[in-house]
């Protein structure tokens, strides 16, 4: 295709998603969303694992389809679940670092994710869905940031990563705080007892609102370190501490499938298992065949395990190769749930029920993927190629013949070089790049003065 043809593709992505096409999409479903903190590709039976004993996991992609495409859109959790939420880039949103330049959120922010964005909850609650959030959140820890002021009727949880606290030797940070709503409730829980009390808090919200539609975002604590787990899974995996935070989240998967069963609404329930991004290697996971992990911008970072269940209406035992992204989401669980997605504003995501529905020749509807680190674009996809812009000569890779990312094939296509590095320029003026400003980005929010939710050593 003429590039000019593909510039004028590429101008499309920058329109406003009106609402979706409804007509022909099933029942509105109860919608059940597992979001693992550092799950690696290969951390999961389904995907690959030796090590890590995950039969629940695996049955949900037996009864399911399973997803070897699907991206994240950071190698690092803020930016990442800012796009879950609002279905877009972390740059759209300015999400992508904190007020200091750095990765990720830290306790006592002052930044958080504009309240002017309209969540995936707020999308939903405004269908008459029930909200809750169980676990981590980590978009602001002052209260205009937190959940409950982003759409979710109620929260439980740690809302930043459990390493914020005391874990760490001659740490700086205040105790962790477990909340209720905008509660500090607990200081430092014990975090053996995490993923059970989540899977708890859980299964008791299904049991009250199973005769409603309702939306459960269920991020845990873990796989992130420091690694913690309860008796019956505490040094049992031979994939070591790792390993046994994975396979109690395999657990509490199972109790949550079976509370479905047990309410008689499994039939009626979408049910999303996913990660915020890549496995750090240096702490267990494995993105095994994929290069890199949590961090870095080779598919190891970015790429991660996707499993989405809906009896009946997304095919079984099934697997699907075409790239779809987190972002994703928001505009095809509105259109499920007969949402109205907002107007005036850029949704980067993409409807992709006609994927989940497995309709013949269903492709992706994605021209391009864009890779960052913080505030960097390091690379685009598009199709089965990747090109790395942050080199210092082009490296250009073919991800259907080499997942690994071991040859630069760049000298060999040079219009596919061009045409990628003008999908680039395309993201750097739309999106921005480094300290270049993208013309459609969208502010964060900040607080004059943080305080923060515990104090005390």
């Amino acid at each position: 295709m003429p590039l000019t043809q593909w510039m004028t593709s590429l101008l499309l992505l920058a329109v406003p998603l009106g609402m979706a096409a409804a007509e022909s999409t099933p029942p509105r479903p109860n919608i059940v969303l597992i979001f693992c903190d550092d799950l690696g590709y290969n951390d999961l039976g389904c995907y690959g694992s030796k090590e890590h004993d995950t039969p629940n996991i695996d049955k949900l992609a037996d009864k399911g389809t399973r997803f070897t495409d699907f991206y994240v859109t950071a190698p690092v959790c803020t930016p990442s679940r800012a796009s879950l939420m609002t279905g877009c880039y972390p740059r759209r949103v300015s999400m992508h670092e904190d007020a200091n330049g750095r990765w990720v959120l830290f306790p006592g922010a002052r930044k958080g994710l504009n309240p002017d964005e309209v969540t995936i909850a707020e999308l939903l609650k405004q269908a008459d869905y029930a909200t809750a959030c169980i676990g981590k959140w980590h978009l602001g820890d002052q209260k205009r940031f937190l959940p409950t002021n982003q759409g979710f009727d109620r929260y439980f949880g740690i809302p930043y990563s459990n390493d914020m606290g005391h874990a760490r030797a001659n740490s700086n940070y205040p105790p962790l705080p477990l909340l209720r709503n905008e509660t500090v409730i607990e200081k430092e829980p014990d975090q053996s007892q995490i993923t059970r009390r989540y899977t708890e808090e859980a299964i008791q919200f299904i049991k009250t609102q199973r005769d409603r539609p309702f939306f459960l975002y269920l991020p845990h604590t873990f796989p992130h370190w420091p690694h913690h787990a309860s008796d019956p899974f505490d040094g049992k995996s031979e994939g070591g501490p790792f390993g046994d935070t994975v396979e109690e989240i395999d657990w509490s998967t199972g109790r949550i499938m079976q509370t479905l069963r047990e309410q008689g609404i499994a039939k009626e329930t979408l049910v999303i298992f996913t990660s915020d991004n890549g496995g750090p290697t240096h702490h267990g996971s494995s993105n095994h065949p994929l290069r890199g992990g949590k961090g870095n911008t080779w598919e190891g970072g970015l790429r991660v395990p996707c499993i989405i269940r809906w009896p009946g209406h997304v095919p079984a035992s099934r697997v699907c190769h075409e790239l779809t992204t987190s972002m994703d989401f928001y505009p095809t669980l509105a259109n499920l749930a007969g949402a109205r997605i907002p107007e005036d504003r850029i949704i980067d995501g993409k409807d992709i029920t006609h994927l989940l529905l497995g309709e013949p020749g269903a492709q992706s509807p994605h021209i391009a993927f864009y890779y960052y680190r913080v505030k960097a674009l390091e690379a685009v996809r598009s199709g089965e190629w990747k090109l790395r812009v942050k080199s210092d000569t082009p490296q250009l890779f073919n991800l259907r013949r080499d997942i690994g990312e071991q040859h630069n094939v760049a000298s060999r296509h040079p219009l596919i070089v061009k045409r990628l590095q003008a999908l680039a320029d395309v993201a750097r003026r739309d999106l921005g790049d480094g300290d270049r400003k993208g013309k459609s980005q969208r502010p964060a929010d900040y607080v004059n003065e943080a305080e923060p939710l515990t104090r005390g050593k």
